[in-house]
């Protein structure tokens, strides 16, 4: 098992929080990660695939605005993304993930391999963007990997 992924059940269980994920381009394997270990009910309720701009806005409340001046993969979209998932859900953690995981849909500005991420805690909330490289299934996976670390070093 991802120590990382233990790490968070353990701090989840122990401090009775939750956690939550708003999900694009991983299309729900961060939340089938999150839900693999036993005992994943008692901190994980529900989780949103928003794979479409109007999901995003539907189910999360992310802005015409915001995805129309900085687009889906974006600073600003993931952490419109981890709020409202933070929101909708009743959550003390919500992780979001926006990214083009190819093979096609990279631009110069954004290239195949482009995420996202957003993080929302009880005391912050958080961006980043990570290149990652390998074909749609191999950057999905980093994306995945990558969330769960980053989620592992930021509880409170």
């Amino acid at each position: 098992m991802n120590t990382a992924l233990e790490k968070i059940a353990a701090h989840l269980t122990r401090h009775r929080q939750s956690v939550t994920c708003a999900e694009s381009c991983t299309g729900g394997l961060l939340a089938g990660a999150l839900t693999s270990i036993a005992g994943s009910s008692l901190w994980f309720n529900q989780s949103f695939v928003t794979y479409s701009n109007q999901a995003k806005q539907n189910l999360l409340g992310v802005s015409a605005q915001t995805l129309l001046q900085h687009g889906a993969v974006s600073r600003e979209t993931v952490l419109e993304m981890a709020a409202g998932a933070k929101a909708a859900a009743g959550a003390d953690y919500a992780l979001s993930v926006s990214g083009i995981a190819g093979p096609g849909g990279g631009t110069p500005d954004k290239p195949v391999g482009t995420v996202w991420f957003g993080l929302s805690t009880p005391a912050e909330s958080l961006a980043c963007i990570k290149l990652f490289t390998g074909d749609r299934e191999q950057v999905r996976q980093q994306a995945v990997d990558f969330a769960l670390d980053w989620l592992a070093q930021h509880l409170v």
